[in-house]
């Protein structure tokens, strides 16, 4: 269990954005765990059960503070600031803005797959989704995600330019082939 805490804090991270509820999500986790540790069965996956406690402590935690509503000065002192410009490269906290837009679905996933190492069958596992659903909002997600941060024309030039590849491969093949 100790093992897993960095990524446990890690997803914990991704899903709420903050990092003394991400501790506190993953110190809930944990303990939930251990009280309900005769309900893990031998020979499933317990990392994929830890992160669904995790998951589902997170959402409960939501649910419950809905309503709720706090003031921390020091945010808000930051957000009042303004940072000095910076050109040509990302902060994490570009990064952490571009994966709070994202749908909380794509961005479960990045976190899981991407920032957690979990495998895909792993994280269908926790999400309680198919493989092939993981692996779409992984692909969505990453898209989303780099669209975010490097603008969206980026990414249309991009995917032109791979279609224009791929039309004109499937020309040559076509030309090249024997007909009947």
């Amino acid at each position: 269990m100790i093992a897993l805490i960095p990524s446990l804090r890690a997803f914990a991270r991704g899903l709420c954005g903050n990092r003394e509820l991400a501790d506190d999500l993953a110190q809930e986790a944990m303990m939930r765990a251990w009280a309900a540790h005769h309900s893990f069965t031998p020979g499933t996956n317990f990392r994929a059960w830890m992160f669904m406690i995790l998951r589902n402590q997170f959402y409960t935690t939501i649910r419950k503070n809905a309503r709720m509503t706090s003031w921390d000065p020091e945010a808000a002192e930051r957000l009042l600031v303004e940072a000095p410009p910076q050109q040509h490269h990302i902060h994490m906290t570009d990064v952490e803005k571009a994966l709070r837009k994202l749908p909380a679905e794509q961005r479960e996933i990045l976190m899981l797959v991407g920032a957690g190492g979990a495998s895909y069958e792993e994280a269908a596992e926790i999400t309680g989704c198919a493989i092939g659903t993981v692996k779409s909002r992984l692909a969505r997600g990453r898209v989303a995600l780099a669209a975010l941060i490097n603008g969206p024309d980026e990414i249309v030039v991009r995917k032109s330019a791979a279609s224009k590849q791929v039309r004109n491969e499937s020309v040559k093949r076509s030309s090249a082939a024997p007909s009947l």
